[in-house]
């Protein structure tokens, strides 16, 4: 489904990805993962274009990304699912709008978007919270509604940066419970972005580990951990043991 070829961005002389190549199946969950500033964030970014690599391809489906047009990236970023780091929710804007937000914009019927967006708030728990702003609910709520957010358009992709890292440790649960959830129920095609080890090692099909911008090693949760052969992997597996 995805395939991603010499993919490279800098900032200034900072090499932040430096000729990634990766492939995924359809329904497959692929967890990156290794050191903050590796350039795991930057590579999921550039998958949807948010960021914009320097060289290289993205090919999704058979088409390179890097060569759409605006409006077929567009209308490419509505079978795509993201959710952020930070919530990025409208502060002003009840909960369930906030949600539906994009399918009104792209001219869905609003009674058809409303019951896709309650839809997808049930999927993450918060079925009973629609009516409320941002601002009344917690941390792991607000990051749950941006699951939603991403769940509305029914995705054939997800792409998950670091979904857990702005949330206080004791509010990281309750995300990952929907996280793994929605892995084992759906056969959407999942690319996440996590330090989380233990919740890698119950979800993945694969993991891929970076370090200073590269891959430096791929496999099954099984080998990446049990029998690493890069410097981070190890790094892992004594984490793992400690």
């Amino acid at each position: 489904m995805l395939e991603i070829k010499n993919l490279s961005k800098s900032y200034g002389k900072l090499k932040a990805v430096d000729g990634v190549d990766m492939k995924i199946s359809r329904g497959e969950t692929v967890v990156i993962m290794g050191p903050s500033g590796c350039g795991k964030s930057t590579t999921i970014r550039c998958i949807n274009r948010l960021t914009e690599p320097d060289t290289g391809e993205i090919i999704v489906e058979g088409k390179n990304i890097l060569e759409l047009s605006d409006k077929e990236l567009l209308k490419f970023r509505r079978k795509v699912g993201y959710v952020f780091q930070h919530f990025n929710l409208i502060a002003r804007l009840s909960v369930l709008d906030n949600v539906m937000f994009h399918l009104v914009l792209a001219g869905l019927d609003r009674q058809e978007a409303t019951a896709r967006a309650q839809l997808a708030l049930a999927k993450v728990g918060l079925a009973n919270e629609w009516n409320k702003r941002p601002g009344n609910l917690s941390g792991g709520q607000q990051q749950r509604v941006g699951i939603a957010r991403a769940l509305v358009g029914n995705p054939e992709l997800m792409l998950w940066d670091e979904p857990t890292a702005s949330l206080d440790p004791i509010l990281v649960r309750e995300v990952l419970d929907v996280m793994e959830e929605l892995v084992q129920t759906t056969k959407t095609t999942m690319v996440i972005v996590t330090h989380e080890v233990s919740f890698a090692s119950k979800v993945a099909d694969r993991i891929l580990l970076m370090d200073k911008g590269k891959i430096v090693e791929a496999g099954t949760p099984a080998e990446v951990f049990g029998n690493p052969q890069s410097e981070i992997g190890i790094k892992y597996q004594r984490l793992i043991a400690s």
